[in-house]
């Protein structure tokens, strides 16, 4: 079996290697004069076009991605403020790359129209005469690069005088069939023909180069430095121009590598043997390099580093400097290896790279570092080393963080191409679940096959310009005996998950009968082990299994049988996957309390416990203790219960949840949750208030799972409780209804359309109340509009109205500028203050006014507009007017202006009244008392502010 098959992996390779050397390589000459005062590039480019495919050609399609930092329209501008980052969009045009292209000429120096693409990228040229198949064309471009700054994507020129040059100058588009038209979107993903490319590069003196290319020593002369580069059946150069001389050559047995790769606490000697240790490893799992060097760099390192605890600065790094270095190198020198060689389309096809890259990585440490533990030398520290999270492997981390994305319903097929993956899952979850899915299969089919699969693949397809996942397949297939389609159709193809339970078990002395269940309906085998003690006995593989599934095994000493118990498998959840053969009960899990949050023990049921702190006036700095069970991962089902201690008001204060959600598809109706909540604290002295909540929400996304756009429909039915101090009822000041009446139910139903994106935010929300006194209706509008000059103009419409209105006082009514917030939603420290420092607090809501009036409630409708616009930076100007009205009276105009400190919007800015329906409020006394500020000091809320990009 194993001959044959060798055999016609032969017979293949013979195949590719013929047909590889009828493929026509495109020539490619440049001359490039880097100038490091105006950052400029001038480029005489030749290039000769073979047309490889089976169609006449009458254009030609070519990349210029440097043009993509040229303005605010192109793919990588709009990408940029999808993800929150507005750097490109404020760049200002010193900072911005673009392409002037002077010339292009055919090989009779004829001028060639051209033009470029929507994307402004790409550029079109027409041919003087149709090309046809197997026929070239020769062409002379003129062009100037002008570079951008770094700070955008990294590459560009640096502020030491640096430059870091990648997808720099023009090179083909890829024709299969069609032009694959990919713009630059910031994801290192250029799909270009492969070409041999010889460039003459001149740039200033006093600097040091490095390449990907092969390259000559360089020359000086009065005017700068001149090298020449050559690379043979590569895709495109990179270059890394640096003041001081920081990359060094390593010279192996297998290949020479250049890097700047260093660990300062790791000596020069022994990073040349881990260099040549994985050098090693490279060679014996992949085959040998195809070029003579192999360019390693930090910066390519920081673009994809080892994303978790080795993030942190050095001084608590976890890991010990050998190791570390190595995983550093070893990521690094995959990903370049893999790049270089292996020409998938990378927009579409990443995964297969990103598969081979990270089941090696993983085979790495479980040949070199089998007991490296996840957190590394924490795992020893005492009061750490309790937590599961220490008692987790590195290679456990792939599961750990492709389930992060998993349970939170984002995660995505391997095969959604690169550019719509959010950046989690572009950057860690779909990389690490390729690779965990290597893994699976090898430990389905065996290990050693996998391993010289991937090898003969390698062989047979490195430097073959068109490879194809079905390439990959095909491989795969004709090394398994057992049929493998369910890993490209149900694991890659798809974003099922995979999740399986034993149901139910009988037993007899010779012999066990087992039901498992599918609960996920995912077509994949689940592995069965069965267990005495803590040591396996026997191993099963099962398949095939639709719903579920009966069958039978020896008995073989077993005491407890468990799935998936080497979690070589991406189960959704390991919580169900084991039954023990000993007494009615011994399914049930052990108790587990762990002080602080930890990752899931599947083999417990777990509670956690942390000390937390809340704050209002009315009860002080709150102390208590935070009892949860919601892990790193998140689960359908949480209880959260967080007793504290009021010290002013001497009682016990605090709130409990208890939420289950419930998952749907990837887009429309997409999540359902149905909760209950309470919590009580005071809102005057001796005043306490206390709310019971019931809820169900919905929440709807689009398709595409990068847009920021969201709906969410919620129903709840808020319950009041009061009780209200004799003092604070002898306050003539106090509503009648609030002593009379201090409990009260509100059913309300809010939707809420928003599309939250950092270039224009637009929202919606239409909110309707009902309870036994009123019934009210209101909108509210918003919309934030930032401009290319970094001006951004903020708009805010609300507008309510009473539909029955039954009560004798302001305490259900429309606010100007402090609503009371009787459904206590809002963050107040101090909700019943009139003075004083807490009363100047402004949460916007309702009418959004800042000013305060003596007279700021409606009892039957309201409309207002609040508009603000920046001066400079976070200096803005605001104006707020409108309408409201009472009862049988004639509604009022109301305005204010003044200027806004918008700090971090919606999370700390101040607010300075100038002039309002009380006049010059500046020229008043006790000005000070006017100023308004909002404050988020809620971790979790600002946590939200730097996580957002990501999810």
């Amino acid at each position: 079996m194993e001959k044959a098959r060798h055999l016609r992996l032969l017979i293949k390779i013979t195949f590719f290697l013929f047909a590889f050397s009828l493929h026509a390589q495109h020539v490619n000459e440049l001359t490039a004069s880097l100038d490091g005062e105006s950052n400029q590039i001038e480029i005489k480019q030749r290039f000769v076009y073979v047309n490889n495919s089976k169609t006449t050609l009458n254009s030609l399609y070519f990349y210029d991605w440097n043009n993509a930092y040229s303005n605010n329209t192109t793919p990588l501008s709009k990408r940029f403020g999808e993800d929150f980052n507005r750097s490109l969009h404020l760049a200002k045009n010193k900072e911005r790359g673009f392409t002037i292209i002077t010339s292009i000429v055919d090989d009779s120096y004829g001028g060639l129209n051209w033009e470029r693409t929507s994307g402004q990228d790409i550029i079109k040229i027409e041919l003087s005469k149709p090309l046809a198949p197997n026929e070239s064309v020769e062409l002379f471009l003129t062009y100037t690069l002008q570079l951008p700054n770094d700070k955008f994507t990294k590459y560009g020129h640096k502020a030491d005088g640096g430059f870091y040059l990648k997808d720099w100058y023009l090179t083909p588009v890829v024709f299969k069939s069609e032009w694959l038209l990919y713009s630059n979107k910031g994801l290192d993903d250029l799909y270009t023909d492969i070409a041999k490319t010889d460039i003459n590069l001149i740039f200033p003196r006093g600097l040091f180069a490095a390449s990907n290319f092969d390259y000559s020593n360089v020359s000086t002369f009065p005017g700068g430095q001149r090298m020449t580069l050559k690379g043979e059946n590569r895709k495109s150069c990179q270059i890394i121009i640096t003041p001081q001389k920081q990359f060094t050559k390593h010279i192996t047995s297998q290949l020479t590598v250049t890097t700047d790769i260093n660990a300062s606490k790791y000596d020069d000697i022994s990073q040349g043997i881990s260099i040549n240790r994985v050098t090693k490893f490279l060679n014996e799992n992949l085959g040998s390099y195809p070029h003579r060097n192999l360019l390693v760099s930090a910066l390519d390192y920081n673009k994809s580093p080892l994303y978790g605890l080795n993030q942190l600065p050095s001084f608590v790094r976890p890991y010990e400097e050998q190791f570390q270095f190595e995983m550093m190198f070893l990521k690094t020198a995959l990903n370049s290896f893999l790049q270089e060689t292996l020409f998938l389309d990378p927009r579409k096809e990443r995964w297969v790279n990103d598969a081979i890259a990270n089941y090696l990585m993983i085979n790495y440490v479980e040949k070199n570092y089998p007991e490296q533990k996840l957190i590394g030398k924490l795992s020893n520290v005492w009061g750490v080393r309790g937590f599961h999270l220490a008692k987790m492997d590195f290679n456990e981390q792939y599961y750990l963080l492709q389930m992060l994305s998993a349970r939170r319903n984002i995660d995505q097929s391997l095969n959604t191409p690169n550019d719509s993956l959010i950046i989690f899952n572009q950057k860690i979850a779909n990389r690490y679940k390729a690779g965990l899915g290597l893994a699976y299969l090898a430990d389905y089919i065996g290990k050693e096959r996998v391993d010289s699969t991937i090898i003969d693949f390698y062989n047979v397809q490195k430097l073959v310009p068109k490879t194809n996942v079905s390439d990959f397949r095909e491989v795969l297939k004709q090394c398994a005996d057992d049929e493998i389609d369910w890993f490209f159709d149900e694991y890659v193809g798809t974003r099922k998950k995979i999740d399986f339970k034993i149901k139910k078990i009988e037993k007899t002395e010779d012999s066990i009968t087992f039901t498992l269940k599918n609960k996920r309906g995912t077509n994949v085998p689940i592995s069965l082990f069965g267990l005495q003690k803590d040591s396996v006995v026997s191993k099963y593989w099962f398949s095939d299994i639709d719903s579920s599934k009966t069958y039978t095994i020896p008995r073989s000493g077993e005491d407890r049988l468990v799935l998936n118990y080497d979690q070589k498998i991406p189960e959704f959840n390991q919580r169900d996957n084991w039954k023990t053969l000993n007494g009615f009960f011994s399914s049930n899990k052990k108790l587990q309390f762990r002080f602080f949050k930890d990752t899931e023990d599947p083999y417990y049921t777990q509670v956690f416990y942390v000390p937390i702190v809340n704050f209002n006036i009315y009860d002080g700095i709150t102390p208590g203790m935070r009892i949860y069970n919601k892990t790193f991962l998140e689960r359908q089902f949480n209880y959260d219960i967080s007793p504290t201690y009021s010290f002013l008001e001497r009682t016990l204060v605090g709130s409990a949840s208890v939420r289950y959600r419930k998952y749907h598809g990837k887009s429309g109706l997409y999540v359902s949750n149905y909760s209950i909540g309470g919590s009580t604290s005071h809102f005057q002295e001796n005043s306490r208030f206390t709310t019971i909540t019931p809820a169900i929400s919905f929440g709807w996304r689009p398709n595409d799972l990068r847009s920021n756009r969201r709906q969410s429909l919620l129903f709840r039915h808020r319950n009041v409780f009061r009780t209200i101090d004799e003092g604070v009822l002898a306050d003539q000041s106090i509503d009648l209804d609030l002593a009379n009446n201090p409990d009260y139910s509100v059913f309300n139903i809010r939707y809420r359309n928003f599309d939250n994106n950092i270039i224009n935010y637009k929202s919606s929300l239409l909110d309707f109340q009902h309870s036994s006194e009123f019934t009210k209706l209101s909108l509210e509008l918003e919309y934030r509009k930032l401009y290319e000059s970094n001006r951004q103009l903020n708009l805010r419409f609300y507008a309510g109205k009473f539909l029955r209105n039954k009560t004798n006082s302001d305490f259900f009514s429309f606010a100007l500028d402090r609503p009371t917030d009787y459904m206590f939603d809002l963050g107040y420290l101090g909700r019943s203050e009139d003075s004083g420092l807490t009363s100047q607090q402004i949460i916007i809501a309702e009418g959004g006014f800042k000013s305060q009036f003596e007279d700021q409630f409606g009892s039957d409708w309201i409309a207002t507009t609040n508009a603000s616009f920046n001066l400079w930076r976070w200096v803005e100007l605001y104006g707020d007017i409108g309408f409201i009205g009472d009862r049988s009276e004639n509604a009022r105009f109301v305005y204010d202006s003044g200027v806004r400190l918008n700090l971090v919007t919606d999370y700390f800015e101040l607010y300075f009244p100038i002039y309002s329906n009380n006049g010059w409020e500046v020229a008043q006394p006790n000005y000070a008392n006017t100023i308004r500020f909002v404050v988020t000091i809620s971790p979790r809320t600002l946590t939200g502010l730097f996580t957002r990009r990501w999810f």
